[in-house]
């Protein structure tokens, strides 16, 4: 499949952030031939520039991007994504493939404002996918076909692992995956503020703050333990880390985690509706 991916005609709408990400991840890796990628942004001043950084065609112009596209790979805010449907439908082929990226959009939507029959793929990366550890989730749209699905697979399989879910958990996939990353981030920070009370360099620390996540996610996966399993092999009886299990429960850390994925999950079901 990857292969096949060489051939195609790949169109990047919105190269900012999460779509510079991927973007950069394919070319870095020649899953698409540069010659025949085209990206935009939103405003022209900056796509000259991102141009020569990448050594693709980059330009404001959507419909122009788009043209002859065999897969149309859309990375726009939810809220922006009604417009861009509305401009490039004359110029998408019938056979392109369309791939959002865009939080809390039903392919329903999308099929609706391109028109009929058009293979649409859900998928919901997260930022991680920059260093190769991206997680995404990845739903098909009702004229997608198998051969679609496995085709947006490779891709996100090229910037980390992907899992094909229904699309009534993508908004769980949002709360979960997506914003999961910040949750990590502030977790990890603590760690390292910890590392610093207690007496290490902040370098020191946040060092071995970073490693001991990374370690530990790795064993999960390696494994296919359960996490309370793994936990439970840490902590041995009297000893320092029951301790420390304890100030979690205390502080209400698993609670204030499953309520704040909860929370992303609800805001992921909201965000198209905004204006």
């Amino acid at each position: 499949m990857t292969r096949k991916l060489l051939d195609q005609k790949l169109a990047v709408l919105g190269a900012g952030k999460l779509g510079g990400i991927l973007l950069r991840a394919y070319l870095k890796q020649k899953l698409f031939s540069p010659k025949r990628v085209s990206a935009t942004v939103l405003h022209g001043d900056k796509a000259a520039t991102l141009s020569k950084g990448l050594g693709v065609g980059v330009t404001s112009d959507n419909r122009k991007a788009v043209a002859e596209a065999d897969i149309v790979l859309l990375c726009m805010k939810p809220q922006a994504i009604r417009e861009v449907l509305e401009e490039i439908r004359p110029h998408v082929g019938e056979k392109a493939l369309v791939i959002s990226v865009a939080a809390s959009v039903p392919t329903s939507y999308i099929e609706q404002h391109l028109g009929p029959k058009v293979p649409v793929v859900r998928a919901m990366p997260n930022t991680c996918s920059a260093v190769g550890c991206g997680m995404t989730g990845i739903c098909r749209g009702a004229h997608a076909a198998a051969e679609h699905l496995e085709m947006a697979r490779a891709m996100f399989d090229a910037v980390g692992r992907t899992v094909v879910v229904d699309e009534k958990h993508m908004d769980a996939v949002t709360g979960l995956s997506a914003s999961g990353p910040a949750f990590a981030y502030i977790i990890l920070e603590s760690l390292a503020e910890a590392g610093v009370k207690v007496g290490l360099p902040r370098d020191v620390a946040t060092l071995l703050a970073a490693q001991t996540m990374k370690g530990s996610a790795s064993v999960v996966l390696e494994t296919g333990d359960h996490p309370a399993l793994l936990k439970d092999a840490v902590t041995t009886p009297a000893g320092c880390t029951i301790d420390g299990i304890l100030e979690l429960e205390e502080g209400k850390l698993r609670v204030t985690l499953i309520k704040a994925v909860v929370k992303a999950t609800l805001r992921a079901g909201e965000l198209l509706f905004e204006k």
